[in-house]
Order: structure tokens, then sequence, then C-alpha cells
């Protein structure tokens, strides 16, 4: 996994880079997202492929970062059942921390019936909002349950790549070595092969890395990361509707889980 992991960072330290003011005019609030799930032994062919077409964020002297995510939901795990019961309009609330910026943000991310995605976000000093007014007040308006409603439910972090097409009508994010604590189960899980990456679009505007997939014949799949680090340590979640998500999931990457 180290030679893999150094491998990544020797193509991502090639490529051209690109710095977040630069990156301002794509931040793609109001979005169509596209994920794919794949063995983290064939990102290298895949950043190679990319190397002309792409730029890559560049901050601080770093060019992967660093984040870390708590997922607020009801004791009844309502966000997670509302996703694994099929509702296509799914709601969100999350504070991400953005380590390397030293930067924390409330986010509500919403998803519609119609697939696009928007997202709400306030910065905010801590992950502990409940414990902040303003960010109480920020739920409260903005969020299907109030802050009296939820509290923390999972810790997820990640080390995360970002590129940018030379057009910049595009961003894609590279998320590598996933790990999970739940914080009601006590339960930490992981699954270091898995690399999730997501095409973020305007629209249907071009993508090199469309094409990339199409030549190795990876198909679009994702998963929410909440919703596969609730299933990873909570047992007692219903998880029929993502079951064949797990399977393919323990297909490319011998997750040693039985589905």
């Amino acid at each position: 996994m180290d030679k893999i992991i150094d491998k990544i960072d020797q193509l991502v330290d090639v490529m051209e880079p690109i710095s977040l003011k630069e990156m301002d005019s794509i931040k793609l609030m109001n979005r169509i997202d596209k994920k794919y799930m794949i063995n983290i032994s064939r990102l290298p062919l895949l950043l190679q492929m990319a190397a002309n077409d792409y730029y890559v964020q560049f901050t601080d002297g770093q060019r992967r970062f660093v984040y870390r995510s708590c997922y607020y939901d009801t004791p009844d795990a309502d966000f997670y059942r509302i996703h694994q019961s099929g509702r296509l309009r799914r709601q969100k609330i999350r504070v991400r921390e953005y380590v390397s910026s030293h930067l924390t943000f409330l986010e509500i991310k919403n998803k519609s019936n119609k697939g696009r995605t928007s997202k709400k976000r306030i910065e905010v000093p801590n992950t502990e909002v409940l414990d902040q007014e303003t960010a109480r007040a920020y739920i409260d308006a903005n969020a299907e349950f109030g802050s009296s409603q939820i509290a923390k439910r999972l810790q997820n972090s990640f080390y995360r790549i970002t590129l940018v097409n030379k057009k910049k009508t595009e961003r894609l994010t590279i998320d590598i070595k996933i790990n999970f604590e739940n914080y009601v189960t006590g339960i930490s899980n992981s699954n270091p092969d898995l690399c999730i990456i997501e095409l973020k679009r305007d629209g249907n505007a071009p993508s090199p890395f469309l094409s990339y997939f199409a030549q190795l014949h990876i198909k679009g799949k994702g998963i929410s990361k909440y919703c596969y680090g609730m299933m990873l340590t909570d047992p007692s979640l219903k998880r029929n509707r993502f079951k064949e998500k797990m399977r393919y999931i323990h297909k490319i990457t011998m997750l040693n889980t039985d589905y």
C-alpha cells in the first residue's frame, strides 16, 4: 500500500498546479455529481492519463490534503434511513474540517429529486456546533431536523486530491485512505483499498475523465461516505438498498465482510 501511495504522490507532484484562488470560479455549489469506486491500485494509471488534461489543487506546498467530517443525525438515524429507503430528496448535516487549511465549516447538503446537489455552509470555530448559538440557528433555519433533534453520529477522515480540467468546467475529487468512527457504537473501521472518485459538473460539461473511465471499462457507481461508514460501524442498521453496492466494493477491494 505504501508503494501505491508513493506512486500517487509522485504523479500528482508533476501535474500543473492550480491555487484555491484560481478555483473560486468553479466552486459548483449547485451541481450534478457522478461517483466512481475503484481499487486504489488503479489510480496511478488514471493519474497518468490525466496529466495533460487537468490541474491539481496546490496549497501551502501540498497536493494531498487531510479532511475530517463529523456527521450529525437523529437518535433514530433518520438521515441514514431516508437514504436507505430510496427517497430521492434527502439531506445531510456535517461539520467538515479542512485540516491543512485550519478551516471548519458547518454544511447542510441537499440532494433534489432531479439528482442535483446543493450545499449551504458557514464557517464555525470547531465541530461542537450544538454548543454554538449561531450554528444552532443556522441548522434550525435550513435543516429538515432542528438542532435539538440531532447529535454527533459518525466521524470520517480521508486524504483528498482535487483536480480541475484545463477548461475549468469540472472539478474532480479523489478520496483515499478513508476511515470511520461511530460515536454511538464506538466501532471504528476502514477500507484502505477503496478509492472514491467524484466528478462535479454544472450540467453536462465535457469531462476528459469520462473517456478514461470508458477506456478502462470503469462504470459509474458510488456510495455516500456517510452511509458506507454507518454500515461499517453499526451492525444494527438496515441496509437492503445498499447490498448490491456493498458487494461491488467487496469485489473490487476484497474487503473481508459478508454482505
